[in-house]
């Protein structure tokens, strides 16, 4: 490799490890230093926090593992990028440093609402009967939380972050941030991609001010430049431009070459989601806004499943002991395991029909939605449990699919699915036969990564455009087709038997929640 190639660094900070990551203009992975990280500690149950520091701390280390193991030179390095996991937030005091741990995006915490919001908004929802749609995203808001719970904490705040914006503050010592991490309980307008007016509600909805955000930065532009002590940190030059990326999901989209609206891109991560990317506003689920993409000015079409491959995590450690001790035997991933499970089964799980809603949503599943699996019967083993579950959330993304069909009126034609639960051949075929369309994954499962090198690239003028650094640094791997047999039993299952569920369960699941007070 020629010492004058001129590589991108791009820092992926998920909610189970970061990444440091070398890609050059053709999208080559060409070093990568992966540390592991705890998610979240917890004080209480429901809450999920992590020292703002651990995650900084772990970015050092991933890099010193990265530099230990490639061949690259840290002086071919020519811009750093940073993409993150979404809806963790920081508050940091006037000196930048932090106050209190981050609060994930998995923690559960909910903050007292005291009546309607005042002036003429209250009375706005209450005429459109949106107060429940309103009280839910003041409960869920952290902000309301910290400065109820934490007062004399929350009036020392001098600036309340998204992780992506604390780590570009420790990376250029600036709060600024992208327009495509802003995905949180935050007063953004997500149509016109800045923060809210002075006159939208989300500002009578929080207790934040304009002076607590970082500036925002559309996806591609410099951000600021590498400190000294950050560079040293990194084991890079100092002085470095850092270029604005966007979240780890919209950074998929991007790093599957997902640029037009009939190519849905799938990620297979601890929450999976499917997505489209659109020039216009379109709300997949009403009154939920499409995110901001990756790709400036445009939009990213979401549904969200909240608990996505969290469940394999899950079913591991509940159910998976047998092929955590077998793997560690034979020196190979429990996951390798787990696919000769699922091939072990036919498809339909001889019956076994699961919804994936572990934990509820806001809208479309709703706040007193529930996991469930029926069709049990004494054939039934974990094997198929694990099946119907991979199973369940692919009927459950093909229900998000066609809702965004429908709202967008775009077809969508090509499908692309990539994170870590795309490693899985297994996965991959039952998600082309559920579909009905081919799925292809990309030619590297580091997408998010790729997508912001891409943003990088564009930034730095590695490429003089998206659709030609997409296609520069973009392409399918392995591509699975729908089975003609296969696919006509799920499109049953699905159609009458997975599209029934919900509506039918609904009311149990609100007179469950009414006896029990759970989901709050």
């Amino acid at each position: 490799m020629s010492d004058r190639q001129p590589l991108i660094l791009a820092i992926d900070n998920g909610t189970q490890s970061v990444r440091a990551l070398l890609f050059d203009t053709r999208g080559n992975l060409v070093g990568k230093g992966k540390q592991e990280i705890k998610p979240y500690f917890s004080s209480q149950p429901g809450w999920a926090e992590q020292d703002p520091d651990y995650f900084w701390d772990n970015l050092g280390k991933a890099c010193a593992l990265l530099w230990r193991t490639t061949n690259a030179s840290p002086q071919q390095v020519v811009g750093v990028t940073v993409t993150t996991q979404r809806g963790t937030v920081v508050n940091l005091d006037a000196d930048g440093k932090p106050l209190r741990p981050a609060i994930i995006w998995l923690d559960q915490r909910h903050a007292r609402v005291d009546g309607p919001l005042k002036g003429p908004w209250g009375w706005l929802f209450r005429l459109l009967r949106l107060e429940d749609t309103i009280n839910r995203f003041r409960e869920k808001t952290q902000a309301n939380w910290i400065a109820q719970n934490q007062p004399d904490l929350w009036a020392r705040t001098h600036k309340f972050l998204l992780l992506s914006g604390y780590l570009n503050f420790r990376l250029t010592g600036q709060y600024r941030d992208s327009v495509g991490s802003q995905v949180g309980y935050l007063p953004f307008d997500y149509k016109r991609h800045r923060w809210a007016g002075k006159r939208d509600f989300k500002w009578r909805a929080m207790p934040v001010t304009p002076a607590m955000l970082p500036e925002l930065v559309s996806p591609g532009e410099v951000l600021g430049h590498l400190t000294p002590a950050a560079a040293a940190h990194l084991g890079l030059p100092p002085g470095l431009p850092v270029v604005a990326a966007a979240s780890d999901k919209a950074c998929e989209i991007l790093g599957s070459g997902g640029l037009h609206p009939d190519i849905a891109c799938m990620s297979y991560g601890t929450t999976a989601t499917i997505n489209t990317t659109s020039r216009r506003y379109v709300e997949p689920i009403p009154l939920m806004p499409p995110y901001p993409s990756a790709l400036p000015g445009h939009f990213s079409t979401e549904v969200m499943i909240y608990r996505g491959f969290w469940m394999v995590s899950w079913f591991k450690k509940e159910f998976g002991l047998r092929e955590r001790h077998i793997a560690r035997e034979r020196g190979i991933q429990p996951e390798v395991l787990f696919d000769e499970l699922v091939n072990s089964v036919p498809a339909g799980s001889m019956g076994l029909m699961l919804q994936p809603y572990w934990s509820p949503g806001v809208k479309q599943p709703g706040p007193e939605a529930k996991g469930s699996i029926i069709g049990f019967g004494d054939v039934h083993t974990r094997a198929h449990i694990y099946r119907a579950m991979l199973e369940g959330l692919a009927y459950a993304l093909r229900e998000g699919k066609e809702r965004i069909e429908k709202r967008s009126g775009v077809k969508i034609r090509t499908l692309r699915v990539a994170g870590g639960g795309s490693q899985s051949d297994a996965a991959m075929q039952l998600t082309a036969d559920i579909f009905g369309l081919p799925a292809e994954r990309p030619h590297t499962w580091e997408t998010s990564g790729l997508g912001a090198a891409i943003d990088a690239a564009v930034g730095l003028g590695l490429h003089p455009d998206f659709e030609t650094a997409v296609a520069a640094m973009t392409r399918v791997g392995d591509v699975f087709q729908p089975d003609p047999t296969t696919r006509e039993l799920y499109e049953r299952l699905y159609s009458e038997v997975y599209l029934q569920m919900y509506p039918r369960l609904q009311p149990i699941y609100r007179k469950i929640r009414e006896i029990t007070g759970y989901p709050r």
